[in-house]
C-alpha cells in the first residue's frame, strides 16, 4: 500500500535534500500544553537552502524558527526548545495560551544519516515500529520497539527523550456515499492516510470529477471485501463501510473482522445493525468476539441527522478509540 501522509512526505523530502548534500533540520513536536494545532509526533523539515516541508503549529511558530536558523541557531546534533507559555515567543500566539516542545535534529549529509531516515520511513509506512532515543546534544538512536503501531508515545526521563515511531492512522472507506465524502474531509484535516475502495463505475466517475474531494486520497478500484481478502489491513487502520448496500457492507465487515483493524464501523439503524449481525453470525463464520468489534450504529450518539453530522460523529468516535478514551 502506498501511503501519502504528511509525515512520510516530510522524511522523503529530507532524504532528497540530503542526497543533494544539503544539511537538514528535522523537527518533531514532542509535547503540547493547552491548545496546540499539531499533535505530538508532527514533523517539519528544513534544508540549508530554505526548502520547507511539514508543519509544527499550522503557521504559529514556523517563521520565528526559520529566522533563528538564518541567524545560525540550532547547529547541535539535537536539542529541545519550547514555544509559547514559558518558552520562546512565536510570531502568532498559540491558541488559548498553548505551548509546545520541539525536538530539533541537525542532520549532516552522509550515508549514515540517509540510513537513519530510511529506517524512519519504514516505521512511518507501518513496516515496523521503532523507538527513537535522544540525549540532547547528541545524535538520535533508533531501536526496535514493542509498542503497538497505532500508539505514538513520547516519554522524557533522566535527561533523555524517547519517541515511538509508527505509521500515521489510516482510514479505509469501503464504498463511496454522501457520509463517506464528509468522512474523507474530516480525516484529511486530522492527518489520516485515506484509502477508498470502490468498484461501482457511477461512483468512480463522480469521485474523479471532484478533485477537492479526491486530492491526496488513495483510490483502489476493487470490490472492498476482495481488497481486504487479498491485502488485509494493519492495526493502525479504521475500516468504515457506509454504503447502505447489504452486499457491500456485509462482505466488507466479514473480512474486516478478520484483520487487526483498531476500528470497524458500518451505517445502519439499531434494528438493521442487529439484523446484519445475525446474518454475519449465520453466514460469515465469525465468532461473537469478532462480531463484537463492529461499531454499528457507527459513531458517537450526537443525534446526527445530516451526512455531515453523521460523519462528524463517526470520526469523533474513531479519534476517541485511537486516543484510548
Amino acid at each position: 500500500m502506498t501511503l501519502s501522509s504528511l509525515d512520510i512526505t516530510v522524511v522523503e523530502s529530507a532524504l532528497g535534500w540530503l542526497g543533494k548534500q544539503h544539511h537538514v533540520w528535522l523537527c518533531t513536536v514532542v509535547q503540547t500544553w493547552g491548545s496546540a494545532p499539531r499533535a505530538p509526533g508532527a514533523l517539519l523539515a528544513v534544508s540549508e537552502v530554505g526548502d520547507v516541508c511539514g508543519s509544527l503549529s499550522g503557521g504559529c511558530v514556523e517563521q520565528d524558527f526559520l529566522r533563528r536558523l538564518a541567524n545560525g541557531d540550532y547547529r547541535q546534533p539535537s536539542q529541545q526548545v519550547r514555544y509559547g507559555a514559558g518558552g520562546l515567543a512565536p510570531d502568532v500566539a498559540l491558541p488559548c495560551g498553548g505551548s509546545l516542545e520541539v525536538l530539533i535534529e541537525y542532520l549532516s549529509p552522509s550515508a549514515l544519516t540517509e540510513d537513519y531516515l530510511r529506517e524512519m520511513l519504514r516505521a512511518l509506512r507501518g513496516e515496523l515500529t521503532l523507538e527513537k532515543q535522544v540525549t540532547p546534544g547528541q545524535p538520535a538512536r533508533l531501536s526496535a520497539s514493542e509498542t503497538g503501531p497505532s500508539q505514538r508515545q513520547v516519554t522524557q526521563q533522566a535527561g533523555s527523550l524517547r519517541l515511538t515511531l509508527g505509521p500515521a492512522i489510516s482510514l479505509l472507506i469501503a464504498g463511496l456515499s454522501p457520509v463517506a465524502d464528509y468522512c474523507i474531509h474530516f480525516a484529511r484535516m486530522l492527518g489520516f492516510h485515506i484509502l477508498v475502495c470502490e468498484h461501482r463505475e457511477n461512483y468512480l466517475t463522480e469521485f474523479a470529477a471532484r478533485p477537492v474531494l479526491n486530492d491526496g486520497v488513495e483510490l483502489v478500484r476493487r470490490f472492498p471485501a476482495r481488497y481486504l481478502e487479498l491485502h488485509g489491513c494493519q492495526a493502525h487502520t479504521a475500516v468504515l463501510s457506509l454504503t447502505h448496500d447489504a452486499r457491500i457492507d456485509d462482505l466488507t465487515l466479514m473480512e474486516a473482522c478478520r484483520t487487526p483493524a483498531f476500528y470497524i464501523g458500518a451505517l445502519g439503524s439499531r434494528r438493521n445493525s442487529e439484523n446484519r449481525r445475525r446474518r454475519l453470525a449465520a453466514t460469515g463464520d465469525l465468532t461473537a468476539q469478532q462480531l463484537g468489534r463492529i461499531s454499528a450504529p457507527v459513531g458517537l450518539a450526537l443525534g446526527s441527522k445530516t451526512p455531515a453530522e453523521i460523519a462528524l460523529a463517526i470520526m469523533a468516535d474513531i479519534v476517541r478509540v485511537k486516543n484510548g478514551a
